[in-house]
């Protein structure tokens, strides 16, 4: 049975022109499509579009404003000085292995005694634990540093005061009411005028090595091997934060938009290695080579063998063994990608076969045996695109015992929330509005579902189970020219608040016959034209309309231009994401 991304039918939510666009094209010598997408982004004048086309370093938000950071660096010198045993313990995901990769280093480089730490995301689960804790003390560190993880440890925080060490906390999770007991925390949600909420846990890293680079410098220039790290730094943060999927404006857009541009100049020899290992040797790197050829290969350390490896890579000085690393990680990428298709068709299959898919359920979760707890959360993530409903996987490996699941989340529906007010039933969780996990024991399961279930539909209408595309503007094909469409890649990267640009045209017809395409013939080539213009197209996963195509004269398309380049030649060429029938 085949499964496509595309089951239902998907609401187009339209943005209306806005007058302003005119003279903000003017301004900003751009094409007045570009003009609008600046202005759905909420960019309305010309000031403020220069500084989101062009964003610059020095825009970042000073480390000393980050909320806890003057009592970690104060903590982290003292260490160093008195050559005191550290341990980065950091989250298993790219958002993780990132901001461990990041603190670890500029430590050593200000010679400190430091090591890290990375839980087995299957045997011991995200976070702090107290087995870990014992055997770091057993082995001499006496202070403790987390990254990405943290928050909410509050019993794990008392063991790590029981046994004598210390503990600094940097996340960027949501905060319970009480906090652990820590010599600092760092979190950007501490003080709510920080303008910054929405920080990856690798940009809170970032802003700890900057900070703590600072205090080791003389004067208000980094020296040039601490200024060099800080900018290979930017690389892994903004790696990190797309990883992440946290909202790519203001600070966000700024790091990750000079990280990516510095990434093919990355002197880490780590980062090199992962690059070619990816095959993107070469080529200008964007969000979406960071989305889904690079961090996978990171996360894949993680989810199916252990996630120090990735961070070996990440720091190592060895060309030889940053490549072995890099080429074992893309095998088990590949392992990955084979676990988690073979997983979510099974899911597929169940929820079909037991209604879960039915238009009166708000939500979906799924338990069963031998689902790989490394892929869990990429499941969920599929599952969600298909079914559009919040959605909770678990691996339950036994009828008794405990089990682990992954959640993610639709817009407007915050799983952190949801999966809080049904905490009853579980031994413990944590995350944000759009993915989090769960343990819960297996024999709660079923009660845990159910109350899930009634929250969402509680908080759940129907009109928000629906999928929708959020078109950018309606517009007649001549309007996407080569130099439009090169001008709005410059409003890249792309992200959360700042999707990439999607457009519509309606009424058009063929230009030329579909054609079926890939191996299985799962995708759509064809030409369509509106009498403005003719343009190529190509349907990823659309091999199914092309009869529907032909026994239509009209039809309305949405689509994301891009310039394809083959064998020399560029030119415009429109990615379907949907086809209106009338």
């Amino acid at each position: 049975m085949q499964f496509s991304t595309r089951m239902q039918n998907k609401r187009w939510v339209i943005h209306p022109p806005d007058d302003r666009g005119v003279q903000l094209a003017k301004s900003l010598k751009l094409a007045p499509l570009v003009a609008q997408v600046l202005i759905n982004r909420a960019v309305t004048d010309a000031q403020a579009g220069a500084v989101f086309l062009r964003p610059k370093l020095t825009e970042l938000i000073g480390p000393e404003q980050m909320p806890g950071i003057e009592p970690a660096v104060r903590r982290l010198k003292q260490a160093i000085e008195n050559k005191e045993k550290i341990t980065v313990y950091g989250d298993y995901d790219v958002d993780g292995i990132t901001g461990v990769s990041i603190l670890w280093q500029i430590l050593r480089l200000l010679g400190a005694d430091v090591d890290y730490y990375i839980p087995h995301r299957v045997d011991e689960g995200y976070g702090l634990n107290a087995e870990a804790i014992r055997s770091l003390a057993k082995s001499g560190s006496r202070l403790l540093i987390t990254v990405d993880c943290g928050i909410a440890a509050l019993s794990c925080a008392e063991i790590v005061e029981q046994l004598g060490l210390e503990l600094i906390i940097t996340d960027h999770h949501q905060p319970e009411a009480e906090l652990p007991k820590a010599a600092a925390i760092v979190h950007p949600a501490l003080e709510e005028s920080y303008p910054n909420q929405d920080s990856s846990g690798s940009m809170v890293a970032f802003k700890l090595a900057w900070a703590i680079a600072n205090e080791f410098s003389p004067s208000r220039k980094l020296e040039p091997r601490l200024r060099e790290f800080m900018l290979n730094a930017t690389s892994l943060a903004a790696i990190g934060t797309v990883a992440d999927i946290v909202d790519i404006r203001g600070e966000n857009r700024v790091l990750t938009s000079y990280g990516l541009k510095a990434l093919p100049q990355c002197k880490l020899c780590g980062m090199q290695a992962l690059i070619e290992s990816a095959g993107l040797a070469g080529k200008g790197l964007d969000s979406f080579d960071i989305g889904f050829r690079l961090a996978p290969m990171l996360n894949a350390a993680g989810r199916m063998g252990h996630a120090r490896l990735a961070v070996e890579l990440l720091t190592s000085d060895s060309q030889i063994r940053a490549m072995q690393i890099a080429e074992y990680l893309k095998t088990q990428n590949s392992q990955r990608q084979l676990c988690g298709r073979k997983i979510f068709k099974q899911a597929c299959e169940m929820i079909t076969g037991r209604g879960l898919n039915h238009p009166d359920r708000k939500s979906i979760v799924l338990a069963s045996e031998n689902w790989h707890t490394g892929v869990l959360g990429i499941v969920a993530s599929r599952i969600v695109e298909t079914f559009y409903r919040p959605t909770i996987v678990i691996n339950a490996p036994n009828t008794t015992g405990t089990a682990q699941g992954s959640g993610r989340s639709i817009p407007g529906f915050c799983l952190l929330s949801g999966i809080r007010a049904c905490s009853e039933h579980l031994v413990k969780f944590g995350g944000h509005k759009m993915a989090a996990g769960i343990t819960v024991e297996v024999e709660k399961i079923d009660g845990f579902a159910a109350a899930f279930e009634a929250y969402a539909k509680q908080n759940l209408k129907d009109d928000d189970i629906v999928a929708k595309l959020h078109v950018d503007a309606v517009a007649p094909l001549s309007e996407f020219q080569r130099d439009a469409v090169s001008q709005l890649q410059m409003l890249g990267p792309f992200g959360p608040g700042n999707p990439e640009p999607l457009f519509a045209t309606k009424g058009v017809r063929l230009a030329s016959a579909p054609r079926k395409v890939g191996l299985k013939g799962d995708h759509l080539q064809l030409a369509i034209t509106d009498n403005t213009n003719s343009v190529r197209c190509i349907g990823f996963g659309m091999g199914k309309f092309e009869k529907k195509l032909l026994e239509n004269e009209f039809f309305n398309v949405a689509y994301k231009p891009q310039i394809n380049t083959y064998n020399g030649n560029s030119n415009v060429e429109l990615v379907l994401a949907d086809i209106q029938f009338e």
